[in-house]
């Protein structure tokens, strides 16, 4: 059977789906077992530990894997913790921070918005203002928003919810993994992830987690979860063994399960700041390359998210022309603005097996022989700029171990299957 163009290679330099981690690659192969088989079970079990390492979770909070998008991650949250007619404020500095509000509406929440400008960080006194006004029983946010590129200071955020006493969902779609991220210290009630982000898995899994006190929230509801399917309640009985023993909920994607697993694995074992530090490395020799053919930051330097680098084009680019060109000739495939972005940024995805100069020196061979018919001569010298830029970038030890890097992490890099 002809497989057809769809199995060409495709350089993947956008902020998801990224490329497969070779660990998440080979799990694909494995066979086939059934959802209550033991081995997927045991599969699971191990998936749970590693995602509250990941996290940086209790001991004792839930974690799992929705069988649906980073978007799923984000709606069954919401569903989950906020019932009809209570109050839901979500700071919102780009599109997915407004999907919050979208989807809190279609829930029956009462939304409120603390709206900050697309480009600008979410900051502790605004939000400590909006809550004061509301008094919410939900604070929802974006930590890497990615529409724009804005990494939004949770740490420092996290004091002004704490003392709201509000449930807090925080969306780590393109931080957890590659970013510093501590659940536990930081008071998060529920996080989540998308599988084909930072971790490098096929898209279609949401690693979530939720703390003991957002659980205990919801089995305690006065009215029932809207999702069945992700009611988190629910699917603790499959996730979790009772009892009863573990119990049938629905048939969850075995071999998304085994690929996701194997890729939280591997993050795990390189060690999360060892990970932020490539993604710092190949961000800053990508935008120096760039910026000599009039590339800028869109984002001020103190809160550009580390591993989506959003780039305003020079003037007179056709982003979409661009972009065209890029991927019918040169097989690269690269991510414009969303929303007010739309037509003027470049979002290059530093996740996962992204974040590497390898890929990104392929892009600016590409860009060498596509720029110069729209008017950039000088993007011909755009590979020798990167590797200059690429030397300069020095790397630096990690200011921070990150959660989980522990003296397990080597037996895991040791390993190639469970």
């Amino acid at each position: 059977m002809d497989a057809g163009p769809w199995m060409d290679d495709v350089l993947l330099l956008t902020p998801g789906p990224t490329p497969l981690h070779p660990w998440a690659q080979a799990a694909l192969g494995w066979p086939m077992r059934g959802h209550m088989d033991p081995d997927v079970f045991a599969h699971n079990d191990a998936i749970v530990a590693d995602l509250r390492r990941l996290y940086a979770a209790e001991p004792d909070a839930f974690t799992s894997l929705l069988a649906g998008s980073g978007s799923l991650g984000m709606e069954a949250g919401l569903a989950n913790l906020v019932e009809p007619g209570e109050r839901l404020l979500v700071a919102s500095n780009g599109v997915f921070g407004d999907r919050m509000v979208e989807m809190g509406r279609r829930l029956g929440a009462k939304v409120h918005v603390h709206r900050v400008a697309p480009g600008e960080a979410i900051e502790p006194d605004g939000l400590r203002r909006a809550a004061e006004r509301v008094c919410p029983a939900v604070v929802a946010l974006v930590h890497g928003e990615t529409s724009t590129g804005v990494l939004n200071p949770v740490a420092d955020l996290a004091s002004v919810v704490r003392d709201t006493g509000a449930l807090w969902s925080v969306d780590a779609v393109t931080t957890v993994g590659m970013l510093d991220f501590d659940m536990a210290a930081w008071g998060i009630d529920y996080a989540y992830t998308g599988s084909q982000k930072c971790l490098s898995a096929p898209p279609g899994l949401a690693p979530v987690a939720v703390s003991a006190r957002a659980m205990a929230h919801v089995a305690a509801r006065r009215t029932p979860v809207s999702t069945w399917y992700a009611d988190l309640v629910g699917m603790r009985g499959y996730w979790a063994a009772g009892e009863g023993g573990r119990q049938y909920h629905h048939t969850v994607p075995i071999h998304l399960h085994w690929a996701t697993g194997e890729a939280i694995r591997a993050a795990l074992a390189e060690g999360v700041a060892a990970r932020a530090e490539r993604a710092r490395r190949v961000g800053e020799a990508v935008a120096a390359a760039l910026a000599t053919v009039g590339f800028a930051h869109l984002v001020a330097a103190g809160v550009r998210l580390p591993t989506v680098l959003a780039l305003t084009l020079p003037d007179g680019v056709d982003d979409a022309a661009v972009r065209a060109a890029l991927r019918a000739e040169e097989r690269v495939s690269l991510a414009g603005g969303l929303g007010s972005t739309a037509g003027r940024v470049w979002r290059l995805g530093l996740m996962g097996e992204a974040a590497r100069p390898e890929p990104y020196r392929r892009l600016m061979t590409a860009l060498a022989a596509v720029l110069p018919r729209f008017g950039l001569a000088g993007a011909g010298e755009l590979p020798a700029a990167f590797d200059a830029a690429w030397a300069a970038a020095a790397p630096r030890a990690p200011e921070r171990v990150a959660p989980g890097a522990t003296a397990a992490a080597a037996a895991l890099a040791a390993a190639a299957v469970r």
